[in-house]
């Protein structure tokens, strides 16, 4: 069932189903309120992340709060996204695109990898948290992403499960049409690792190519920016051997 974009859509983190009410936090009242003006019984579209979308009615008790009650269910929730992707942190501005186009890419767990050409600052974890709700709201996905704690790269590698195949974007590689690559690779569990804006170091790479659960694939005969990079590989996989297959 597709998304309907017609309808406001809020985040709440609480459980849904027929009745359930949920106090509209502030910064939504003042959305939902003052910027759009909504009155009472006036319907959003609701989600958590766990039961699905909700139609929901607004409400007043007091002039001040605003109730969210939840009367049918418009979509019920999808399986999750299995895709992780795994990221060099960038700078801020590049990093916020970052991660909602991985979001809107059916990305199901977000890693931030430390390598050793990272330029950008990770800062707090509520920050990228928040812009992966914000791109939920606004594209229509119902899965939220994990957004787990920074690794170091070596130490990521050293715990991988080795059923997962890592495919990483390197543009020292040979060739330059990623399909062929991705045609032969037989696991059902996938992860995309993408360096920093640097690239990864030549022990990095020696060190992934070394690996025998990582695959190394071009992205084509230009170089590309790491935030265009995510994007591109992310369609590439999700087209080859991916939830769009």
């Amino acid at each position: 069932m597709r998304a309907n974009f017609r309808m406001q859509r809020q985040f709440i983190d609480t459980p849904l189903s027929q009745g359930a009410t949920y106090e509209a936090s502030k910064e939504q009242y003042n959305y939902l309120v003052n910027v759009l003006r909504f009155e009472e019984g006036a319907a959003v579209l609701v989600f958590n992340g766990r039961d699905g979308e909700w139609r929901a009615e607004l409400s007043f008790p007091t002039r001040k709060r605003l109730i969210l009650t939840a009367t049918e269910q418009t979509r019920p929730q999808p399986a999750p996204c299995d895709l992780h992707y795994l990221f060099a942190p960038l700078k801020v501005g590049r990093l916020d695109y970052l991660v909602q186009k991985a979001v809107e890419m059916g990305a199901g767990i977000l890693q931030p990898v430390m390598t050793q050409h990272v330029q950008g600052k990770l800062g707090s974890l509520d920050r990228v948290r928040s812009n992966v709700i914000e791109a939920a709201e606004q594209c229509g996905v119902l899965g939220i992403p994990d957004v787990v704690e920074p690794k170091k790269l070596d130490e990521l590698l050293a715990s991988w499960p080795k059923d997962r195949r890592i495919i990483f974007c390197d543009e020292g590689n040979e060739s330059q049409n990623p399909l062929p690559i991705l045609a032969g690779i037989t696991e059902t569990q996938h992860a995309l690792l993408i360096g920093p804006e640097g690239g990864f170091s030549d022990e990095e790479r020696k060190l992934l190519r070394s690996l025998d659960f990582v695959t190394a694939i071009p992205l084509g005969p230009r170089i590309l920016r790491a935030d265009t990079a995510a994007v591109a590989a992310m369609a590439v996989i999700q087209a080859a051997i991916g939830d769009w297959k």
